[in-house]
């Protein structure tokens, strides 16, 4: 037990998906499967019912005239930034875990939609897009033989 314990380094912040496994080749130079400094980019939640796409994103701390939603030939596009706040008062940091940057997510939806009757609300950091989908682009069940 006491030379597995020489193997973890104890100088570094562990994250519950920075496993042992990552931090064992981090020593070695090679990339991990697990990018800590990866791109930022929100967390999407897509509902799709008979009648509509729901589709809520967490944009925490974005003004909502930083984002732009474009749908052309069924992709939904978003994209939009988010700001650091910059104070010089001399505060040095020991650790930024939040993500600053520009991000840009885009899905196919799986049908037609009414753009003229598209939903978008922001609230409280969550933005929630209801698309109502067209007449006749219902999904087709197709049987396998």
């Amino acid at each position: 037990m006491t030379s597995l314990l020489n193997l973890i380094p104890t100088n570094r912040t562990f994250l519950p998906t920075h496993g042992l496994f990552d931090r064992f080749f981090e020593d070695w130079d090679m990339p991990s499967l697990f990018n800590v400094n990866a791109e930022w980019a929100p967390a999407f939640d897509i509902l799709e019912n008979e009648k509509e796409y729901v589709i809520t994103a967490e944009l925490p701390g974005i003004d909502i005239k930083d984002v732009d939603i474009t749908l052309s030939e069924g992709v939904l596009s978003v994209k939009g930034e988010k700001k650091q706040e910059k104070e010089d008062k001399g505060e040095d940091y020991h650790m930024i875990e939040r993500h600053y940057g520009s991000f840009h997510r885009s899905f196919r939806l799986s049908g037609k939609v009414e753009a003229d009757k598209i939903d978008a609300n922001y609230k409280d950091g969550l933005l929630k897009l209801t698309l109502p989908k067209a007449e006749g682009s219902q999904t087709t069940k197709i049987k396998v033989k």
